[in-house]
């Protein structure tokens, strides 16, 4: 089937998050979004259809999660990434960012030290922080043009900081590494011998590009496996964040009861009617529609990476492993991070995602969402060439 990813989509005026809040955040008129990670393509037509069928029916009250929900999730997992999960851990939150929340609260106490990796996902320092726990940072390495893990200041860190969670971002957010088993073993077993329970954010695992591959957490051994919680969503791959729906894994019995009494504390109660079939379709039969967008992401990509290196080539690419956000290199235009973010704002025109979002590390990167059609990302290449040449 063609699905015909490079046809335009007016998102202008359905209350886009993306594109109708550019005046509300000081961005010009004319402003090119490329930031927040939701993709510019409809949800596979199953999808679509299916919830079509839901709203013509047109009763939309309390509903629950069958069998056959439970088969769709864990049958993706175990088809596309070889993890075959038990019906019994999966639990449905309504996002991944909601789930790191409520894990936090249930399995660590204020005070208690949660170690993140940045530059990462933004909200992850903010959970810490507004639920009272102590952010501990083992930063990155960035080094001619790859990321790496310190593992020695890793395990410094466990012992030093009195750390009892550990949120690891696999594959990784923003700059793109596709985490090996052996960089994970290594986390997770530092971890699993001081009783440092991990929280796997797994959102962007079907997102790989060629010569990597996706190691679910939950893989690494039954002694990590009952050390975690693994978060994962349809939200990212099949486009279907507002729906609000995430799928965690919790295979320690121990670690599950507290998380669920936690969300009963919260007073949620399940998930949005909605999402349900949405989530149930994509898995079961979204898989041609995935792929076809894994080729047209890769197309993306090469075209990012080439239009770049032609007509600005001071500024680079870092090479992803996998999602469909690209972390950008600016440093080497001698600019300071305000520098960049006004000159992207007020002259190029174009919303990305300023790198000391995610911590002090990113400053002088950039993070911009190549989820979209093809001309808008050379409309991009060509608006930063002509702002920075």
């Amino acid at each position: 089937m063609d699905y015909r990813f490079d046809i335009p989509v007016n998102r202008f005026g359905t209350n886009s998050v993306k594109y109708d809040l550019i005046e509300d955040n000081g961005y010009p008129s004319g402003t090119l979004p490329m930031w927040v990670a939701d993709m510019d393509f409809p949800a596979p037509p199953e999808v679509r259809k299916s919830l079509g069928e839901l709203a013509a029916y047109g009763v939309f009250g309390y509903s629950y999660t069958d069998d056959s929900y439970y088969d769709a999730v864990t049958g993706w997992f175990a088809s596309r990434h070889g993890f075959a999960p038990k019906s019994e851990w999966l639990l449905i939150t309504p996002g991944v960012v909601y789930a790191v929340a409520t894990a936090i609260r249930a399995l660590t106490e204020p005070g208690d030290g949660v170690l993140i990796q940045r530059p990462v996902y933004y909200p992850f320092e903010r959970l810490i922080k507004a639920n009272g726990r102590r952010l501990v940072n083992n930063p990155l390495i960035y080094r001619n043009g790859v990321y790496s893990i310190d593992f020695d200041d890793f395990a410094q860190k466990l012992e030093r900081d009195n750390v009892k969670m550990f949120i690891l971002c696999s594959p990784h957010n923003p700059v793109g590494r596709v985490w090996s088993a052996d960089e994970l073993k290594r986390l997770g077993g530092l971890c699993a011998s001081r009783g440092v329970i991990v929280v796997a954010d797994e959102i962007h695992c079907d997102f790989i590009y060629p010569g990597n591959k996706f190691v679910p957490f939950g893989l690494l051994g039954d002694d990590m496996l009952h050390n975690s919680v693994i978060c994962t969503s349809p939200s990212k791959t099949f486009n279907l964040a507002g729906l609000q729906l995430a799928n965690i894994f919790i295979a320690d019995k121990s670690l599950r009861d507290r998380f669920k009494a936690e969300l009963s504390g919260a007073g949620y109660g399940g998930p949005n009617i909605f999402a349900m079939p949405a989530c149930r379709t994509a898995y079961e039969r979204c898989a041609p529609w995935l792929d076809a967008l894994l080729d047209y992401l890769r197309g993306n990509l090469d075209l990012l990476r080439s239009s770049l290196a032609e007509k600005l080539p001071i500024v680079k690419l870092v090479e992803p492993e996998g999602t469909y956000l690209s972390w950008l290199d600016f440093t080497g235009l001698g600019l300071d991070d305000k520098a960049i973010n006004d000159i992207l704002k007020n002259k190029t025109k174009l919303w990305l995602d300023r790198g000391s979002m995610f911590g002090p590390e990113g400053a002088g990167f950039q993070r911009i969402n190549i989820a979209c059609p093809r001309a808008l990302i050379r409309q991009a290449v060509d608006r930063l060439a002509e702002s920075f040449i």
